[in-house]
């Protein structure tokens, strides 16, 4: 199965893309430029958040957003107006955050990294609708992406140097310690971004193995898209009818002369449907 240019090469670092009808379809982020992208009606408009460094958006309640920028949280109350900082989520210089989505109760997920990815430095926190932040997992290298089964009461989630899926049982809107979803052999690259479809499959960008692996309920691997850059960095659910896969990729760590669409983001069908993207209720 392989995947189709929608935009050719767009971003330097594109990641964390998300389907919210709220603003017209698709958003994704170029992290290095601080720049949200929505994809509207054929074009793609690009919208700089005043950081140094962009993780992910994600839609609000109130139909505005919210942004994760390298250690600060910003809201937005419609969904093309200004983002405000109002939280800080990190003082550490050499720590930025990184890919994160919202729980089923509406509060949100967001995890972290060193810049020179620094065994457990990073950690997997929650911001609780009142803006409070807490822990949820320490001790990471690189937390990357999380979500949630369509029933809400498994999360998965990257520390990606694992090589490693893991799973939650969620008890009582808390997570309990995970154990292993599925793991990728050494020549597959490392698990990047994933989403959940309404059937409860896992779809796990590759980071450094160019494709998107999507694995059944039990962890049983039922399909390969390829894809013709190294670096995929994540992928989301999204279409009038939730049954495109869209795919985002990063010429990232890739020297000037690479010669690939790196940076485009890419679309395929994989014959399931994905759910519309949880809000963040604060």
């Amino acid at each position: 199965m392989r995947a189709r240019n929608v935009t050719g090469p767009i971003a330097h670092h594109a990641e964390g893309p998300v389907w919210a009808d709220a603003w017209g379809g698709l958003r994704w982020v170029d992290g290095d430029a601080g720049d949200m992208l929505t994809l509207r009606d054929g074009e793609v408009l690009r919208t700089h958040i005043d950081d140094e460094y962009l993780a992910f958006v994600r839609p609000r309640e109130n139909g505005g957003f919210v942004a994760v920028g390298a250690r600060t949280l910003y809201l937005a109350d419609s969904p093309d107006g200004t983002a405000i900082p109002v939280r800080t989520l990190l003082d550490d210089p050499v720590i930025r955050m990184n890919d994160g989505c919202a729980d089923p109760r509406g509060r949100l997920l967001t995890g972290s990294m060193a810049y020179a990815s620094a065994p457990g430095a990073a950690d997997l926190r929650r911001v609780d609708t009142d803006l409070s932040v807490r822990p949820v997992r320490r001790g990471l290298t690189v937390s990357n992406g999380v979500d949630f089964s369509p029933a809400g009461d498994l999360m998965f989630h990257v520390d990606t140097p694992t090589r490693r899926i893991d799973v939650y049982d969620v008890v009582d809107g808390e997570v309990v310690e995970p154990r292993p979803f599925a793991t990728l052999a050494e020549d597959q690259g490392l698990p990047d971004g994933l989403c959940v479809a309404a059937d409860g499959s896992v779809w796990v960008a590759l980071w450094g193995g160019g494709a998107v692996h999507g694995y059944a309920p039990d962890g049983s691997l039922i399909a390969r898209i390829e894809l013709p850059v190294p670096q995929v960095s994540a992928c989301t659910f999204g279409g009038d009818e939730m049954d495109v896969l869209y795919i985002t990729t990063s010429a990232q760590g890739l020297g000037p002369d690479h010669g690939t669409a790196a940076g485009s983001l890419f679309a395929v069908s994989p014959g399931v449907k994905g759910l519309p993207a949880r809000a963040f209720a604060g």
